[in-house]
């Protein structure tokens, strides 16, 4: 029976890379079941070498097909076959379009370690109807500094986010343009005011680029658009069953929320309460939205019941808790709109 190894990406962050070998098995559990041809079984934490890996075993020899879904794991930094005590390499064919600083390079205070945020990304996706390789669009209706839209670009999906706060509206803008100058990449970016009733409701970020200038002129584009505005009000924005995946990392009670109800919502449940049905609608059918939050704001009893009462289906997962820091210990629940 064939065994693999995966190596374990190393991690700036320690705290995430201690829990990055257990994290990979519970995502190469969601990809055996959701996306893989050949039959996964003996899934194992390892230390060969004195390195983390995460070994397997298969009912037949990887496919390539299988090699590509494999290569986009959160953490995977090489694929092994093993032959007895050798290790063969196998090459490697991940999604990504785009140079890796686009995730790597923005460093503040609050960001989400960028591997957590493209392993909810897959798991999110794994769950819908839609592959993970197919032209998709993404929502993150808390989308900060844009760390979830870059990895959705990344993946070649459009991708489209909301936040309140507007220093992080300007921010991620100031970044973004700045990036695809330096890139040297075709593109069109504008930001304008968004008024309802005469009113201004927010601020908008509208970016098309083309990954060469070929492709561009073709219309073989990627769009990007951001709102700065409550997510509360997101459905003014945005059409019912735009999205194929909304997927966001919830406050934990320090960096961001929602101003709904006159102040800011710091706690994730109560945020989370009045902005499921409105995420739920902005989902396609067959859709999924996947979301992390401190459970120390709250159960999975209750936020699994938030998300039914909006009319999505909890998808039974792996156990993906992990210890951040002395306040954060961080869970993954997804769940599905019927089709």
């Amino acid at each position: 029976m064939p065994r693999y190894a995966l190596l374990i990406l190393p991690a700036f962050n320690r705290v995430y890379a201690d829990s990055a070998p257990r994290l990979t098995h519970a995502e190469l559990g969601v990809f055996a079941e959701r996306g893989l041809a050949a039959g996964v079984r003996a899934i194992e934490e390892s230390r060969i070498g004195g390195l983390p890996y995460v070994t397997f075993e298969t009912a037949e020899p990887l496919s390539g097909p299988d090699v590509a879904l494999l290569s986009n794991l959160s953490s995977v930094y090489a694929l092994f076959g093993v032959e007895g005590e050798l290790l063969r390499p196998v090459e490697l064919n991940p999604l990504d379009r785009l140079s890796s600083d686009l995730i790597t390079i923005q460093k503040y205070a609050g960001k989400t370690n960028e591997h957590f945020t493209k392993l909810l990304l897959n798991v999110t996706v794994l769950a819908s109807d839609f592959p993970l390789g197919g032209a998709l669009s993404v929502f993150d209706p808390l989308c900060g500094r844009g760390t979830t839209l870059n990895q959705a670009l990344m993946y070649g999906y459009d991708a489209y986010g909301l936040d309140h706060d507007g220093k992080d509206f300007e921010a991620y803008s100031g970044f973004l343009r700045t990036w695809l100058k330096n890139k040297r990449l075709k593109h069109t970016a504008e930001t304008v005011p968004v008024r309802r009733q005469r009113a201004l409701a927010g601020r908008r970020l509208d970016v098309v680029f083309g990954t060469t200038k070929e492709a561009y002129k073709a219309g073989d584009t990627q769009k990007v658009t951001v709102v700065n505005a409550d997510t509360l009000r997101a459905r003014e924005f945005f059409k019912p069953g735009s999205f194929h995946a909304v997927v966001t990392d919830a406050p934990y009670g320090v960096q961001h929320g929602s101003k709904g109800g006159g102040g800011l919502s710091r706690s994730p449940l109560e945020l989370l309460e009045q902005a499921a049905p409105v995420w739920a609608e902005l989902l396609r059918p067959g859709g999924a939205l996947g979301v992390s939050w401190n459970t120390y704001g709250g159960g999975r009893d209750e936020l699994a019941a938030i998300l039914t009462g909006a009319g999505l289906d909890v998808v039974a997962y792996p156990d993906f808790e992990h210890w951040v820091d002395q306040a954060i210990v961080r869970d993954i629940m997804v769940a599905r709109k019927p089709a």
